[in-house]
């Protein structure tokens, strides 16, 4: 399968192959939500095409704020809570037309009992989005608006071409305006 979007850092196959075989085939439409920020988390899911986007409000203005996406060839939840069901830190929604193979925590949960190997996988996962997270994090505070610009080119090099600006900024941290200024200077060769 090819990914349009991003690119994997961990071999998630056996997890595609668990969703492919026990899961099912949702579609969502742009907008449509997999999970809601504060509600209980229920799913897991491979995204199959498309891409979602993770959102929280702020406190006091409700304004969107964009932590992250999940891309074709990834897998999409809010981990750990979907596991046993905890409230979800994000609203999970679908940026565009999306399909996904998706199980419940419950299922998932049950195959990451079957034996030792599925187990250890249980915390590759949760490693993988403690390392996604804490990079993120990092880069935030370290890195200028426009290397974090390249950053997320190289981590999604399609992205520009499927998302909104103002969801590219968000995520970065930074206004649109800021972001329409980075790609002036990178097409017009300014460092």
């Amino acid at each position: 399968m090819e990914q349009k979007f991003g690119k994997n850092s961990i071999d998630i196959e056996a997890l595609r192959e668990f969703c492919e075989r026990e899961g099912k085939e949702v579609t969502y439409r742009k907008g449509d939500q997999l999970e809601r920020e504060g509600d209980p988390a229920r799913w897991f899911g491979f995204v199959t095409e498309g891409c979602f986007k993770y959102v929280t409000y702020g406190i006091s203005d409700d304004k969107e704020h964009i932590t992250w996406f999940s891309f074709e060839g990834e897998f999409v939840t809010d981990y750990p809570n979907c596991l046993d069901g905890r409230p979800a830190q994000t609203t999970i929604k679908a940026m565009m037309p999306t399909r996904m193979l998706r199980v419940s925590g419950e299922q998932l949960v049950d195959f990451f009992r079957q034996d030792a190997e599925k187990m250890e996988l249980r915390s590759i996962c949760a490693e993988h989005v403690l390392r996604q997270r804490n990079q993120c994090y990092t880069d935030l505070h370290r890195a200028t608006a426009r290397e974090r610009y390249e950053l997320l080119l190289q981590r999604c090099p399609g992205i520009v071409e499927h998302l909104a600006l103002q969801d590219i900024a968000s995520f970065l941290n930074v206004t649109p305006k800021t972001i329409s200024m980075i790609r002036k200077d990178i097409t017009f060769g300014k460092d």
